[in-house]
């Protein structure tokens, strides 16, 4: 298997496409990458290993168990990627539009406390949909532009502006995450505003890096050092970001929300 430049990647998903196709036998459709792998920007000192797996219709709890058992003895190995995996489970059926009605489904998130479980998959996941379906890259199955309709670009930018409005624009008033999380957090927050602000003036998902870049060319010096930073974070440095910094990802969440009801007027 060579989906990927690097080799330990390849690695664990080949491990993992075995292992997932063994429990789900004839339930299993195909297997894809997502996020940086899909998009390009993949750095194995930031990035984490996402895919997504498509299922021919709803897991049972039987299959679902000896799914998290296998996440479970991955995270308890001593692979660097053990607590760098991000997967999803998704029905075909569900996986051809998203309908907020029928949307939760097994996923599991980085991190050595996650475990893969049923979760509610938010406006969010339209983005990581358009991700899939544009830049998707098949470990197996059919393309996944097959599986999947076409998502208008008013819907990408609704998806994003539903995002700041349930999930950062209230750490305007209640900041706890922010200073609660290291600095890996903040980075995530500030690179996640820059590809809002590039969704809702493009209608289109690119990489965090090249929205990041385009805002830093976009405002100028404004935001650029901040941007810098973010870009610069590396996983192996768990410290905690500065007041400063916290206080400029507080000034472009604001901004980016600003933007977000600029364009519903």
């Amino acid at each position: 298997m060579h989906l990927t430049p690097y080799p330990d990647v390849n690695a664990v998903l080949h491990d993992f496409l075995s292992s997932i196709q063994t429990v789900l036998g004839d339930h299993f459709r195909g297997m894809y990458l997502s996020g940086s792998l899909a998009l390009g920007d993949f750095a194995s000192y930031r990035s984490d290993i996402d895919f997504v797996v498509v299922t021919s219709g709803d897991l049972s709890d039987d299959r679902l168990s000896a799914l998290r058992a296998m996440h479970a003895r991955f995270k308890a190995s001593p692979s660097p990627w053990a607590t760098e995996v991000e997967a999803a489970y998704i029905p075909q059926d569900a996986l051809r539009r998203y309908d907020l009605a029928h949307a939760r489904h097994p996923h599991i998130e980085r991190g050595a406390d996650e475990i893969l479980d049923r979760d509610d998959f938010n406006s969010g996941w339209i983005i990581q949909r358009a991700i899939l379906r544009e830049h998707g890259v098949v470990v197996a199955g059919p393309a996944p532009r097959t599986l999947m309709d076409p998502i208008h670009p008013d819907d990408l930018r609704q998806a994003v502006i539903t995002l700041m409005d349930e999930q950062w624009g209230p750490m305007r008033d209640h900041p706890d995450p922010l200073y609660r999380h290291d600095i890996g957090y903040q980075a995530y927050a500030v690179l996640t505003m820059c590809r809002i602000l590039s969704t809702i003036e493009y209608g289109a998902i690119v990489s965090k890096p090249v929205a990041a870049r385009w805002v830093q060319a976009r405002e100028g010096e404004r935001w650029a050092a901040l941007i810098e930073r973010a870009l610069a974070w590396r996983k192996d440095r768990p410290d905690r970001p500065s007041d400063g910094d916290v206080k400029k990802t507080f000034d472009l969440i604001a901004f980016t929300l600003e933007r977000c009801r600029a364009i519903q007027q």
